[in-house]
């Protein structure tokens, strides 16, 4: 396996290289793109069981898990090297890769830790039910009720905006336990099975012709209490270090993906001699984007050296908040400055496939979900604000 290499950096790197270039046709890209959603998902899920085979799945996870202790700094190896080729984005695997170990590793009990996790490793998918009509940026003030039952909660509500829940098979769920406590002060943190009776999926049709978020109804639906995370009405603590994961590893895929994309969208505009290359502003702005890249890579690999080393949690949570704040306000830069490089002919272009290449206004359409995804960018000015800097509130 390529894995027993990871004691060699160079070794390592260059056997990922060798079996990325084996493995994955070089066409897969247009494949993908003439390709059905469903098609799409279940060429991740093929791509996922590569990995896996090769332990290369959850790289950092420990071996108890399902993966192969390789620790944050190898995990960013791989990540790297997944972005230089341009690999498949396991959009479908993002709860199951970056929020489910984010969660049970720290705050889920040996069982659930047991009975979750190596499944997720060999491709479980997993989804996020967080969000809902009246809680989004706000999110403590989730409505969704749970009242315990004997040995289960009973649930009812509603919740919006959950990714790719149509292809999972568990969710993570916040839901409001104590209705008469402050508002982050009665939440808990449930594992639900998707296949529960009571539960309704419902797609969200988006502008491009897309579902990637559905809505979640909750009938009556019955969880066992051993599948309550953590402590009753402590669920706003465990939901503060699922948040937190999002913006460790997930964070710097995402950035080393752009980084290796401008890369390549710069040697492909020299080799064209493209005109934009003529234009001091154009040249300018691209390359200040290259630079914050390189420092938004920076922030990233110190959030995630102090979350493996145990920092406290208020520390990495606002180290969290402003690397969410910088890192989504980047990419929104890049995806204008692409777009207006591209003109008229990018605007043309609207097929999904971010994978390795611009695809004009797809992802500068795209670039704005990411400044509201996982906690508003206005909302993060305030936590910083607020908690980081001490000031007032209003």
């Amino acid at each position: 396996m390529i894995i027993d290499l990871r004691h060699d950096e160079s070794a390592f790197r260059s056997a990922i290289r060798d079996w990325i270039a084996q493995t994955l046709p070089s066409d897969w890209a247009e494949v993908a793109d003439r390709g059905t959603e469903n098609e799409a998902v279940e060429y991740q899920r093929w791509w996922f069981g590569e990995l896996a085979k090769q332990g290369l799945s959850v790289p950092h996870w420990p071996s108890k898990f399902g993966g192969v202790d390789l620790g944050i700094a190898g995990q960013m190896m791989v990540a790297d090297e997944m972005a230089r080729a341009g690999t498949p984005q396991l959009s479908v695997y993002t709860v199951t890769l970056n929020h489910l170990p984010g969660t049970l590793i720290p705050c889920g009990s040996p069982e659930q830790q047991v009975r979750y996790l190596p499944p997720a490793a060999q491709g479980a998918v997993w989804c996020q039910g967080f969000s809902e009509p009246g809680a989004g940026s706000d999110l403590a003030s989730l409505r969704c009720r749970a009242v315990r039952d004997g040995d289960h909660y009973v649930i009812n509500g509603q919740k919006i905006w959950s990714s790719m829940s149509r292809f999972a098979q568990h969710c993570i769920l916040l839901v409001r336990t104590d209705p008469e406590a402050s508002k982050h002060a009665g939440i808990s943190f449930l594992i639900m099975d998707m296949d529960t009776p009571g539960l309704d999926i419902r797609p969200i049709e988006q502008i491009d012709g897309y579902a990637d978020f559905s809505e979640l109804f909750l009938t009556d639906v019955r969880i066992p209490v051993e599948n309550l995370v953590g402590e009753e009405n402590d669920g706003w603590k465990v939901a503060q270090a699922t948040l937190a994961s999002e913006r460790g590893v997930l964070a710097f895929e995402a950035g080393e993906r752009r980084r290796h994309m401008l890369e390549d969208y710069y040697r492909n505009a020299v080799a064209a001699k493209a005109a934009w290359l003529e234009d001091d502003e154009f040249r300018r702005q691209f390359m200040t984007l290259l630079a914050d890249l390189q420092a938004s890579r920076r922030l990233i690999r110190q959030l995630l050296r102090d979350h493996e080393n145990g920092e406290p949690h208020a520390s990495t949570a606002m180290a969290s908040a402003r690397i969410k704040l910088f890192q989504t306000t980047l990419i929104q830069k890049i995806g204008d400055l692409i777009a207006r490089i591209e003109g008229l002919d990018g605007h043309l272009r609207l097929s999904y496939n971010s994978q390795r290449r611009f695809v004009g206004m797809f992802d500068y359409i795209y670039s704005f979900a990411w400044t509201i995804s996982g906690g508003t960018n206005e909302i993060m000015r305030n936590v910083i604000a607020e908690r980081g800097l001490g000031l007032p509130r209003g």
